[in-house]
């Protein structure tokens, strides 16, 4: 019997997907156990059902938002009488004693300020003089690169203690330091602001308005006869001069020998004739290099300071006769000046010895004298200058041969 019983479920159970596959009406006790989301996915609507289910939860929650701003509002708007928080009695605060105020040392009325350990300076451009004590080994060049200045405001801020000179910078002397590249003037009776303007090649307003000048525009006057004090000194911006020359004048030759007689007792009388030039020239000194100033007509320094020790050679760079040799008044102490007879002149300074004299022939390369410190020197050394009549005195460098 058990053996029929299993055949006749068998038969049930696979006979039945046949007979719903065959449009069997369902059974109703499966129409009542399946699920009512598995019959609205069957029938095609679940996604619908899902957007619309979800639209209906946004807005639940948007009203239930809304609700509770209102009964919020409501409750912070209610008088106090309905609010029970607000329906408090002010409390007194206990007085505080002064006595037990803790005061420090310095205290002071008003709000107090907290120092700043790290304090930002603005970076102003200085407007005023300074002045600098010179050290031994200054140049003028180093000096005017520490202040970032040009080497020639230096000297016009110094005048009548350089006279424009810088072999003249000794340890010791007090420079002027201008604010800005310029000149440095002390105003004279009778000055006016547009002579002195023209002559350093700016306006009179550059002058005016210059505050380290401390001058009123409103109460300045007549340009023609200002009112500025004499012996007031006055910072020119951008103002600039020729040099007042300290060298040797340009164009000692055989055919104009007067010039050399303010250049002092060195000087010779007339000379007619004489060895000439190849127009080419070799070094003045077994040393190719320099011990001193080079040439900066920045500077006012025209020439080479060549290194030699005391008593050294020193050689004529090209034939020529001899125009001057002796003292020099200008600085130079002993000094030899030759004319090569084609417009150069070459010149020879701080000499120890002189071998020739006015008026003698040197060949190219012959020892005209020996090395020295004569004059104003602060050292064995040769001061060389090479000189055309017509183009002045030029950068022996770019005539001599390499070093």
């Amino acid at each position: 019997m058990s053996e029929q019983f299993d055949e006749m479920s068998s038969q049930q159970l696979e006979g039945e997907p046949a007979a719903l596959e065959a449009g069997s009406p369902e059974p109703a006790s499966h129409k009542t156990s399946r699920p009512l989301l598995e019959v609205i996915a069957q029938l095609g609507l679940g996604e619908t059902v899902a957007r619309v289910g979800a639209t209906l939860l946004t807005f639940i929650g948007l009203g239930l938002v809304v609700w509770f701003m209102q009964s919020f509002m409501i409750s912070a708007n209610a008088s106090p009488a309905d609010n029970p928080l607000q329906n408090t009695e002010p409390v007194a605060t206990p007085a505080v004693q002064a006595s037990f105020i803790p005061q420090t040392a310095g205290a002071y009325k008003g709000i107090p300020r907290m120092a700043l350990i790290h304090t930002t300076i603005p970076n102003r451009p200085r407007e005023e003089l300074t002045f600098y004590t010179v050290q031994e080994g200054d140049t003028v060049f180093g000096i005017s690169e520490k202040y970032g200045l040009k080497p020639q405001t230096i000297l016009w801020g110094n005048y009548y203690i350089l006279r424009d000179d810088p072999h003249n910078l000794k340890p010791g002397q007090e420079l002027n330091i201008l604010p800005v590249d310029g000149t440095y003037y002390e105003w004279q009776a009778g000055d006016g602001l547009n002579g002195v303007a023209t002559f350093f090649g700016v306006t009179p307003e550059t002058i005016i308005n210059y505050a380290g000048n401390n001058l009123d525009p409103a109460t300045i006057g007549d340009f023609t006869n200002p009112n500025i004090k004499p012996g007031t000194w006055l910072i020119v911006p951008g103002g600039s001069r020729q040099f007042i020359s300290w060298s040797a004048p340009i164009g000692v030759t055989r055919e104009n020998p007067a010039i050399a007689r303010q250049m002092g007792p060195g000087a010779c009388g007339v000379v007619t004739d004489g060895a000439v030039g190849f127009g080419s020239f070799v070094w003045p000194s077994d040393r190719h290099y320099l011990s001193g100033f080079d040439y900066s007509p920045e500077t006012n320094h025209r020439g080479l300071d060549i290194a030699a020790k005391l008593g050294e050679p020193i050689y004529a760079v090209d034939a020529g006769v001899v125009v001057y040799a002796g003292w020099n008044d200008w600085g130079y102490g002993n000094m030899i000046v030759i004319d090569h007879g084609n417009g150069w002149q070459s010149l020879y300074a701080h000499l120890s010895v002189l071998n020739l004299t006015c008026g003698m022939s040197a060949g190219q390369g012959t020892v005209i004298g020996a090395s020295g410190s004569t004059g104003r020197s602060s050292g064995p050394h040769l001061h060389f200058e090479l000189m055309h009549t017509s183009y002045g005195k030029v950068n022996p460098w770019d005539f001599l041969p390499a070093p």
